[in-house]
């Protein structure tokens, strides 16, 4: 089984890469022809907005709600049944999406109002990400039935599909920036309608597939089928607790709302860093094991329920743990490389690179939110994480007080990178409750071995942090190289460090066969 999982994210990760490489240029598109500035500001705030709502309504609550009871489905019932779930599904959150859609566009000022209160001030920033704001929010509606055709996918072991479909965002975006820009008289403008044509873009990709599955329904409203009643009840307490680190990186965009203007980007571009090797890995393996969990649940197997999870964490800690600490020694080199070109300066470098470091101390702690999360959604229970993801609210609002107030009042530079250590904290905040409670619960045992295997981990992760701080240049060294010198050094960085934990590790003892669930 862990063979499977492992090809089944092996197979999602290598799409993500995909995707997030061609994130990549597209922010590097945006930055070097936008800078970071007002328009950036009001077009990352305007689609942040239908994002944040898509990460709950369609990666988050949607798909945590509906694959364990698809799932179910699968199992126990027949395909007619199924297809009737998935038309009643995908009508009735249709028609709901659409009506929050429409309302959104007329009320386009109060929600910038709400998610950005800091424009108000700015009565040209906050009319632009007003306008922009009409053109993005209807993604949330065709990304939101791209996530239920995905859900569908994955739960019949589909991966590649889903995982494939962002990179149409991406390349939407880079055409959007090279040739939609120049047409309009502020240029940021054609971004939004990047966007808008993304969201269309990827339902119609994923449609086809489905109809080859002879699993595409024609969508119907439903409410008061038991199918769709059951995934709204475990939908409405998942909308919060799964999407705590949105949230909390909401808050973090209206309070950079109040800052310097710059600091919205800058948190933009750190935390894109960071979702490179969660979504490449940790949102991969999310991906994989919520079904398998649902699954195992189905088939009433607690054993192999607590092995899955157990193979998943060794996993991220075998990941996350040196791509937090890589993140955090090359946080300035990886975005001089990547952004400071034509209007993104050094001082841009400068400010995002604290952000990034700050929220590459997170990385671990958000990816073992998204593999211990899915270990109460596979048993459809969502009031649990809900309550945790309180308390981690909670604790993101009071870290976000002690530290970027202070900073504020006494004028040090960078309060925005203090929103992204009041993050970090939450997230741990949160894997530490979710943790405690499978363990307590029994839902969780882990296997033997753990206390050797993180010693493992760590001195593997020290070697491999000593050569990079020993082979790294300064950062004025980094801004003074042109393009093709910047991308050859920090390749050959990220190589050397990627090279000397491996071997690090298999001195240590690590043998692949451990990592494949046979010890």
């Amino acid at each position: 089984m862990t063979r499977a999982l492992l090809r089944s994210t092996a197979t999602v990760s290598g799409f993500t890469f995909l995707s997030r490489i061609l994130g990549f240029v597209r922010d590097v598109v945006i930055a070097r022809l936008f800078g970071a500035g007002a328009g950036t500001d009001a077009f990352f705030v305007a689609f942040k907005i239908p994002n944040f709502l898509r990460r709950l309504f369609a990666e988050g609550a949607f798909a945590q709600a509906f694959v364990p009871v698809l799932s179910e489905y699968k199992t126990r019932r027949s395909q007619a049944e199924v297809r009737l779930l998935i038309g009643a599904v995908s009508g009735t959150l249709g028609l709901i999406l659409l009506l929050i859609t429409i309302l959104a566009i007329f009320g386009s000022r109060a929600l910038v109002a709400v998610f950005a209160p800091g424009f108000i001030g700015d009565a040209e920033k906050f009319a632009l990400t007003a306008e922009m704001l009409r053109l993005t929010f209807p993604y949330l509606l065709f990304i939101s039935l791209t996530a239920l055709c995905g859900g569908v996918l994955n739960s019949y072991g589909r991966f590649a599909v889903p995982a494939l479909t962002p990179i149409l965002l991406n390349l939407s975006l880079i055409g959007a920036a090279l040739w939609l820009a120049p047409l309009f008289e502020v240029s940021v403008v054609g971004l939004a309608w990047g966007v808008l044509i993304a969201g269309v873009a990827q339902l119609l990709f994923q449609l086809p597939f489905l109809y080859r599955m002879g699993l595409l329904a024609w969508p119907r409203w439903a409410w008061q089928d038991s199918g769709v009643q059951r995934i709204l009840k475990l939908m409405l307490p998942a909308i919060f607790g799964s999407s705590v680190a949105q949230i909390n990186l909401l808050f973090d965009t209206i309070i950079a709302s109040f800052l310097v203007t710059g600091s919205v980007t800058w948190l933009y571009y750190s935390d894109r860093m960071v979702e490179f090797p969660l979504g490449v890995f940790g949102i991969a393996l999310a991906t994989v094991i919520l079904p398998s969990l649902s699954q195992r649940h189905a088939e009433a197997d607690p054993q192999a329920f607590s092995r899955t999870l157990d193979w998943a964490l060794r996993w991220v800690m075998l990941i996350g743990l040196p791509a937090a600490v890589g993140l955090i020694a090359l946080a300035a080199p990886v975005l001089t490389t990547l952004f400071q070109y034509g209007e993104f300066t050094g001082e841009d470098v400068h400010m995002a690179s604290l952000s990034l470091m700050a929220y590459s101390l997170g990385l671990l702690g958000f990816m073992l939110v998204k593999i211990l999360a899915p270990g109460f959604f596979a048993r459809q229970d969502t009031r649990t994480p809900v309550r945790f993801g309180i308390y981690a609210v909670g604790a993101n609002m009071a870290f976000n007080v002690l530290f970027v107030v202070p900073m504020v009042w006494l004028g040090i530079a960078g309060p925005h990178a203090g929103l992204a250590l009041a993050t970090t904290l939450a997230a741990f905040t949160n894997a530490a409750l979710l943790f405690t409670r499978l363990r307590r619960d029994k839902v969780y045992q882990p296997e033997p071995g753990w206390a050797r295997f993180a010693l493992q981990l760590l001195l593997a992760t020290g070697a491999m942090l000593t050569l990079l701080l020993w082979l790294s240049p300064p950062l004025e060294q980094w801004l003074a190289w042109a393009a093709s010198q910047r991308a050859l050094r920090l390749t050959l960085l990220i190589g050397a460090g990627a090279l000397i934990y491996g071997v690090s590790l298999l001195l240590l003892g690590v043998k692949p066969r451990m990592l494949l669930g046979n010890r």
